[in-house]
């Protein structure tokens, strides 16, 4: 019985391991085509399409790829300013808003979320939403293959054009066009403002009916962006 079960706890390994090669292989593969070429989608706006096809919505996804250099580099800077303004030099993780924000929780403070660009790309682009032990650790796993093997400009570019910046809208072309009625690379320093301001949440809070909350939080976006120094912030990307 023991050289049996031993047997079979051997066989179960070595599948696991190939399983885990195969993946880490595929996964590099990916994020290495995909310093090139853009998406035809992303992970959230995959789930999202099945979500409206199993409930006979009549929404409709909107997604439209721009390069970099045709979107407006205030809306670049705008989130840089709103979501992670050490992006042009970490590696993919800040670990002192990590500190800080579980020390703010720590204190009664409501949970904030302390992921960088590089990790909501990651997020976004691969898996899905949640907080579970295995797609943080997958989150984690994507994070280091981006930084590794694309530009720091590539990697704004990719979020530029798969964050969800209002409801089933991704990206800035799809929500320059839809809630300003001009190409992401007109966009002005307060539009890209307002379109920073609703990410952390774009279902509840709206581009085109701004709360209070969202105003304010564009007007410190604003300052944000003018106490980085402008849009020369991101010119070393």
């Amino acid at each position: 019985m023991f050289n049996v079960n031993h047997t079979l706890l051997r066989g179960l390994c070595r599948l696991a391991m190939r399983v885990l090669l195969i993946f880490a292989l595929a996964s590099m593969v990916s994020v290495l085509l995909l310093r090139w070429l853009p998406p035809p989608t992303s992970s959230f706006m995959a789930q999202q399409r099945l979500e409206n096809f199993f409930t006979a919505s009549e929404s409709t996804v909107r997604y439209q790829w721009a390069p970099y250099e045709d979107i407006s580099p205030y809306l670049a800077l705008a989130v840089v300013a709103g979501e992670d303004q050490k992006f042009p030099f970490h590696r993919g993780f800040d670990f002192a808003a990590v500190h800080q924000a579980v020390t703010d929780s720590l204190r009664g403070e409501p949970l904030r979320g302390a992921s960088t660009i590089t990790q909501q790309v990651a997020k976004n682009l691969f898996l899905w939403p949640g907080r579970s032990i295995l797609r943080k650790g997958l989150e984690i796993w994507f994070t280091i293959l981006i930084e590794t093997l694309w530009s720091k400009q590539r990697i704004l570019e990719m979020y530029l054009n798969i964050a969800e910046l209002g409801e089933q809208t991704y990206g800035a072309q799809a929500a320059s066009r839809r809630f300003f009625g001009k190409p992401a690379r007109a966009l002005s320093e307060r539009e890209a403002a307002l379109l920073a301001a609703v990410l952390p949440n774009p279902v509840l809070y709206r581009v085109d009916a701004p709360s209070g909350h969202v105003r304010r939080r564009q007007a410190w976006i604003l300052r944000q962006m003018r106490q980085l120094g402008g849009t020369d912030y991101l010119a070393g990307l």
